[in-house]
């Protein structure tokens, strides 16, 4: 794609958001809303709108190389996917459940379900309509003549006996006819096998040159674009240094004179008013800035300062009826939002600035100086005001010392700077900060020392996108027919990206959004749950401390030991942040009675795992995941508040079966053909764990069996094959998992929710009374 047609999709795109940001703000005025369906779907709607926003910014941000249009695109990405994880939250709330089935409402939105999935432009779907009423029409013609055909008893092959003597024209003719119908059927079959492709029945076959196909030279483009946007990100960087020292030479000095000569004039005229020379403002009060303020700007601060008092009153009122009185509950509220106001401030900075923009001359889309001058220059300001303000309150010290002297008095100096400097030392005192145990050593030297006893561990380069699976598109049905849906795969990694990685991603979003400090990931053996881990430390360049009970063993001994661990992982975890604290076998820290040939202390972090989780603040890109395979020995109670998020992350189901063999066996070389029955073998593998597949596929297609294909193609009975040397998930096991998972705090409020009970209602209906204790026995 070209620099105008990234242009038109941000344009595009754009519209799309401030429509968007208009239903959002009239669906807050809908609320509160008792039926909760309804209150979902609006929701969910908002939700499913902000994602294909976001995904076309995505897509704008990675392949624009204008480095002023890709900082603005930056902010709106940020700010929408965090009112992507606000409405996540919100849905949280109205269904007790972490997993949401929207297959009814983007089949209700025409929309296609995947990472990519948007709406169709009227071309391509009049085009996609045509060729399949082209095919129709084709099949029942093809049907038509083989009718009239087997009616008139045509027979091609001659009859059998003494051969007769055909002419010459009518012999060629014949083998024209067999020639043409040798030559139609071989067309009819390709067109058969693209169909097949095209509908998903077939796999893709595998390209003889992958450097003449159209999707390699996409990403060739893709790759090319990235490069120019490094040269001119750097180009940038280097202008707005160049930019701001010109202006501080050409417009510098006359900066400098306008801001004495007016300050000059006020304190004139401050002394002919009051008859006394005026009091320079400091710098915590903003210097020369407050005697410059327009009206306007101090009438809208008075105003946010009387909106505060009165939404602090308005708290305090909530507080107190909430103690001292019933609280009538009027259906499902909204929370405020923390990135709309930054939505439609980035929608104006866009009106204002690119969407009619002349770029003609700008083909190249480099960065444009006249807006670096216009960023740059209120930083030249700033500084010159600084040293301008200095100045000027030396010179009207001089002129208070003088009048002083002629008046014959002394002057009292210092007085009101000692003030201040004791009214600073006052403002220092607050809040007391933990005991740095290492204030001695630098960060560096306590990285090192964690690498070398194996607390920070590299792991493996894994993208979320490898981590293969399908989509549940009959979820919504399944809870209209009163039955409980079980997650995909996908379901599993979208889960995953919205609590873990695209908060990590950013410091913005993390500070604003709803915040998770820590996520338990439950489920079988061989589900991919630490491939899940790597892939939120890939996606987000994190550090990986492991804090594993096996992994501690015998390091940092006794209490004085466990308290050095906790430092140092705390205090370096923040300071190279993002980072992730996993805890493999995460139920052990929590077990009812430990076994007594266990020797490596599991329950060591019980007391200090909690503090830790507790002590993560917004402004902490720090992540504390636990991963288990057994969660039904530990005590509920205390892992449930030790994890914010506890996530089921379950075994493939058919769809995500099939993915897998795919995926797998083209990643791998394998070369499937239309006698590869793969539907068979996803049905027999049912039950088996992702990693099974994984396993099976990398045993059976070696080098040696790939370079065997064209002689010995693939047979699915080598794949079934090894399936007895694995075990499966039995239904059992996974009716254990559900079980548990209904026992954890949000499992039990959407068990009171799918019985037909509000999940924030008291217990037998008793209304909540004052807190004076007049009817207690």
């Amino acid at each position: 794609m070209s620099h105008n047609a990234y242009n038109i999709l941000w344009a595009k795109t754009q519209q799309s958001l401030k429509s968007t940001l208009i239903n959002d703000l009239s669906s807050e005025r809908r609320f509160p809303e008792r039926d909760q369906q309804v209150a979902f779907k609006r929701v969910a709607k908002l939700y499913v709108n902000y994602i294909q926003i976001m995904r076309s910014l995505e897509t704008c941000y990675d392949q624009m190389v204008h480095p002023q249009k890709r900082r603005l695109v930056r902010q709106l990405l940020d700010d929408t996917i965090g009112r992507v994880l606000e409405l996540k939250s919100e849905m949280v709330s109205i269904k007790c459940s972490d997993y949401h089935f929207l297959d009814d409402l983007v089949a209700e939105m025409s929309l296609v379900p995947g990472e990519e999935g948007s709406l169709m432009s009227r071309e391509e779907a009049v085009l996609l309509i045509q060729r399949h009423e082209r095919a129709r029409q084709g099949r029942l013609r093809a049907a038509i003549m083989r009718e009239i055909h087997q009616k008139e008893g045509k027979d091609l092959h001659l009859p059998l006996g003494k051969p007769t003597i055909i002419p010459l024209q009518e012999a060629a003719i014949r083998i024209q006819k067999m020639w043409r119908g040798y030559w139609a059927r071989q067309k009819v079959a390709e067109k058969r096998e693209e169909e097949l492709i095209f509908l998903g029945m077939v796999p893709h076959p595998l390209p003889a040159n992958i450097e003449h196909t159209a999707t390699y030279r996409a990403t060739m483009i893709e790759k090319q674009r990235h490069v120019i946007q490094d040269k001119h990100e750097t180009d940038y960087k280097t202008a707005l240094v160049a930019v701001k020292e010109r202006l501080e030479k050409v417009e510098g000095l006359d900066i400098k004179e306008q801001m004495q000569d007016q300050i000059r004039e006020w304190i004139l005229k401050n002394r002919e008013e009051t008859g006394k020379f005026p009091e320079y403002p400091s710098d915590e009060e903003g210097g020369s800035t407050v005697i410059f303020k327009p009206p306007e700007e101090a009438q809208t601060e008075e105003i946010k300062k009387e909106d505060e008092t009165k939404k602090v009153s308005i708290k305090e009122k909530k507080g107190k009826k909430e103690k001292g009185e019933e609280v009538e509950e009027h259906g499902f509220v909204m929370k405020p939002s923390n990135f709309i106001a930054h939505l439609e401030e980035g929608c104006k900075t866009y009106k204002e600035v690119w969407h009619n923009r002349d770029e003609s001359t700008n083909t190249q889309q480099k960065n444009e100086e006249e807006m670096i001058k216009e960023l740059k220059r209120p930083e030249v300001e700033a500084e010159i005001r600084f040293q301008v303000d200095q100045l000027m309150r030396q010179e009207l010290e001089q002129l208070k010392m003088a009048l002083e002297k002629d008046k014959g008095k002394k002057g009292k100096k210092g007085k009101a700077s000692k003030k201040k400097k004791k009214a600073k030392k006052i403002g220092k005192k607050g809040k007391k900060k933990e005991k740095d145990l290492t204030p001695d050593r630098t960060v560096e030297s306590l990285y090192e020392e964690l690498v070398q006893h194996g607390i920070i561990q590299r792991y493996p380069r894994v993208f979320l996108k490898e981590y293969l699976g399908d989509y549940n598109y009959l979820g919504s049905l399944k809870l209209k027919r009163g039955l409980e849906p079980i997650p995909t795969l996908t379901d599993a990694r979208t889960v995953v990206k919205e609590y873990c990685i695209l908060p990590l991603g950013s410091a913005s979003i993390h500070e604003k959004a709803p915040l998770i400090r820590s996520v338990l990931l439950v489920g079988p053996p061989g589900t991919g749950k630490k491939m899940l881990v790597h892939s939120i430390c890939t996606e987000t360049g994190a550090t990986l401390f492991d804090l594993t009970a096996t992994n501690i063993a015998g390091k940092y001994p006794g209490k004085g030991g466990l308290n050095m661990l906790i430092h140092l992982v705390n205090k370096v975890a923040r300071k190279v942040q993002p980072s992730v604290i996993l805890l493999r076998n995460a139920e052990k820290t929590f077990v009812k009675k430990v076994p007594k040939t266990d020797k490596t202390d599991p329950k060591r972090l019980k007391k200090d795992l909690p503090k830790m989780v507790k002590g993560i603040s917004p402004e902490d890109r720090v992540l504390i995941i636990g991963s288990t395979n057994s969660p039904f020995d530990c005590d509920m109670k205390s892992i449930g508040s030790c994890y914010n998020k506890i996530l089921y992350i379950p075994k493939p189901d058919y769809g995500s079966r099939r993915v897998l063999w795919q995926k797998l066996i083209e990643k791998q070389g394998g070369n499937m053909n239309n006698n590869f029955d793969i539907s068979s073998l996803c049905k027999v593998s049912e039950g088996y764990s992702s990693a099974t597949i994984h396993s099976i596929v990398n045993q059976v297609l070696t080098e040696q069996r790939v370079n065997q294909q064209q002689i010995h193609p693939l047979k699915v009975s080598e794949f079934t094959g090894l399936l007895s040397q694995f075990d499966p998930i039995y239904s059992e096991e996974e009716d254990a998992y559900k079980a548990w998972l209904f026992k954890t705090p949000l499992g039990k409020k959407h068990a009171r929710l799918s019985q037909g009970t509000p999940a924030a209602s008291t217990k037998s209906g008793k209304k909540k009374r004052s807190g004076k204790g007049k009817n207690r026995k």
